[in-house]
């Protein structure tokens, strides 16, 4: 899709959520044709033009300042995030990114390996920027995908992609309470990924791919939500081992350390002395990966 397209989609459709009454702009009982603000009043409470905001739904205005474009985020009620992804949108837009490009082979680095290798009681998961599992720890693998080859990581063309099992893979979506959560979640940050690579072609697909086959997904993503899901609380269902409350933190290793940059160490926390620390342990004794003799890490060198 064309970088000035996807400006213009994330701000009509952000503008579309809002509620006049929401933001005390008054409506004297008129029925309106279309939902949320109009395009004069979001231009009112931005303090441009309704001709300057226009043309920049419409891609036609490829010179928008940050200033404008922070006032713009304000008067959208964006959040950090959402602001960070309207920037980023702007800026392709201006350049005229777009252009699909191959992208390179991500590879897990001997300091990742190390750092994944040493969290033996810890679940964690190694994932590339489009949510490929590059690797995974042993806890890791039977948390997450126990149902799944523990050597997928090593071959490329096979390796698991977080955001396809949550949409399309039975076993993953039973083992979220809360499923819709995890999905926003996924959509949110893919989101933000999209607004930062626009050329990837590889990410394109996935989306795409996704679109046709899970119509949740296609719902969520037509919602342009933008998340930074750094931590989160959820509540899984495991097949073995029943029920755990897991925080899911995602460390970024990316440059910069930005979420959405690059690769990310996703772990599994419990708190100390709780039912869920318990069940982990148990989940490494009755894992068929477990090996208290070995306790390395299924990693793709790809």
């Amino acid at each position: 899709m064309n970088a000035k397209v996807r400006l213009g989609e994330f701000l009509q459709t952000r503008r579309s959520q809002l509620q006049p009454e929401d933001l005390g702009i008054p409506g004297y009982g008129e029925r309106r044709r279309v939902p949320g603000l109009r395009r004069e009043e979001l231009a009112s409470l931005a303090g441009v033009s309704v001709s300057y905001y226009t043309r920049l739904e419409q891609g036609q205005s490829l010179n928008a300042s940050p200033q404008v474009l922070d006032a713009i985020a304000r008067a959208l009620r964006l959040e950090e995030a959402e602001r960070l992804h309207l920037h980023n949108l702007a800026r392709s837009s201006a350049t005229g990114s777009g252009r699909g490009r191959r992208p390179a082979q991500e590879r897990v680095t001997e300091a990742t390996g190390q750092l994944l290798e040493a969290l033996v009681h810890v679940p964690a998961i190694v994932s590339g920027r489009r949510s490929d599992v590059l690797a995974w720890n042993r806890l890791g693998h039977a948390l997450f995908a126990g149902h799944l080859d523990p050597d997928a990581p090593d071959r490329p063309a096979e390796r698991p992609n977080m955001a396809r099992m949550v949409f399309l893979d039975a076993h993953t979506r039973d083992l979220y309470a809360d499923w819709p959560a995890k999905a926003r979640a996924v959509v949110g940050n893919l989101r933000l990924v999209a607004g930062r690579h626009p050329d990837d072609t590889a990410l394109h697909a996935l989306v795409g791919e996704l679109s046709s086959k899970s119509p949740d997904f296609a719902s969520m993503w037509a919602d342009h939500r933008v998340t930074a899901c750094a931590v989160a609380t959820y509540e899984m269902r495991h097949p073995l081992v029943g029920p755990l409350t897991v925080t899911q933190q995602t460390l970024s290793q990316g440059p910069g350390q930005e979420q959405g940059q690059g690769q990310n160490i996703v772990v599994a926390t419990t708190g100390a002395d709780s039912p869920a620390r318990t069940t982990l342990a148990l989940l490494a004794q009755v894992s068929p990966q477990h090996d208290p003799a070995r306790p390395g890490i299924r990693s793709g060198s790809g």
